[in-house]
């Protein structure tokens, strides 16, 4: 029981703005240790576009329509956050590095590395990160 409560504190301690609102959920898919954040209604990201949710550290896109994908939002060159999508890419505001909405990869440098990919789920209007 100690090591399980010292994982929890751990995970609470280094993500407590993700721990948070699944407390406030109660319940869920706990059983096998995966936990998911809302991070909001499909209608947020647009077709051909994208969301970067600088919270959780993660950017969604929707390259066609109800094909959401996601990755990290932290640039691979510099580990600056992602500032936005636009024209089909994810911009980088430090150096001019964009990434392809589609699959990460670099469109642009300085970055030589595509964006790592994010488990999201999609159900319904709404959005998760697991």
């Amino acid at each position: 029981m100690a090591e399980g409560t010292k994982r929890r504190t751990v995970l609470v301690t280094g993500a407590a703005v993700v721990i948070a609102p699944v407390a406030a959920c109660g319940g869920g898919n706990s059983s096998k240790g995966k936990t998911s954040v809302v991070l909001g209604p499909t209608s947020d990201v647009p077709e051909g576009g994208g969301m970067v949710f600088k919270e959780q550290k993660v950017v969604v896109t929707q390259p066609a329509k109800g094909d959401f994908k996601a990755f990290s939002a932290i640039c691979t060159h510099l580990g600056c956050t992602v500032g936005k999508v636009a024209d089909g890419t994810i911009d980088c505001p430090c150096h001019g590095s964009k990434f392809h909405i589609a699959d990460g990869s670099v469109a642009h440098g300085p970055a030589t590395r595509p964006l790592p990919g994010k488990s999201i789920k999609v159900g319904g209007n709404s959005i998760s990160l697991v």
